[in-house]
């Protein structure tokens, strides 16, 4: 690719979610960092176009919780792109590396196995300051990467 190339490259991205279906995972640990994210990218799906009735939102207790019920969704085939969210703060133990390591490695996994787009917006972050700070903006990335990705896939099969 050239240099000139570079930037129409990102205006080739098809951001319209018309007749996409999105399946949602959110975790309730740190609820209302998590609860803001979901709301953001909620509010970005459907201004993207996608249909209030063609997005699925399903919670469960944490980080970790979140691939099961991405893979089951993904085992469905009802689904055009999923997103991850959720919210691990650092604490004084090495619990952080492991949920944020094995939660990371097991999206990328059922995205992979599954070949169905995973847009992670699962914050990993040192404090709540932090998590305040990514929270909308993050949210609503994860809209459009779902939203990007999905339509990729379809133009690549």
């Amino acid at each position: 690719m050239q240099a000139s190339d570079k930037g129409s490259a990102k205006s080739l991205a098809d951001m319209n979610g018309q007749d996409l279906r999105i399946g949602i995972v959110q975790a309730r640990f740190n609820n209302a960092i998590t609860s803001r994210l979901a709301e953001a990218c909620i509010a970005e799906l459907l201004q993207m176009g996608v249909s209030e009735q063609h997005i699925r939102h399903v919670t469960v207790p944490g980080a970790l919780e979140i691939p099961i019920a991405l893979n089951a969704m993904a085992d469905s085939e009802d689904y055009d792109a999923l997103i991850a969210l959720g919210c691990i703060i650092r604490g004084e133990t090495y619990h952080f590396e492991l949920v944020a390591n094995e939660s990371g490695a097991a999206v990328t996994r059922v995205s992979l196995d599954n070949q169905v787009p995973i847009a992670n917006a699962i914050l990993t972050v040192e404090n709540e300051d932090q998590a305040w700070a990514r929270a909308e903006e993050k949210g609503r990335d994860a809209a459009r990467v779902a939203v990007e990705m999905a339509n990729l896939m379809e133009e690549l099969q």
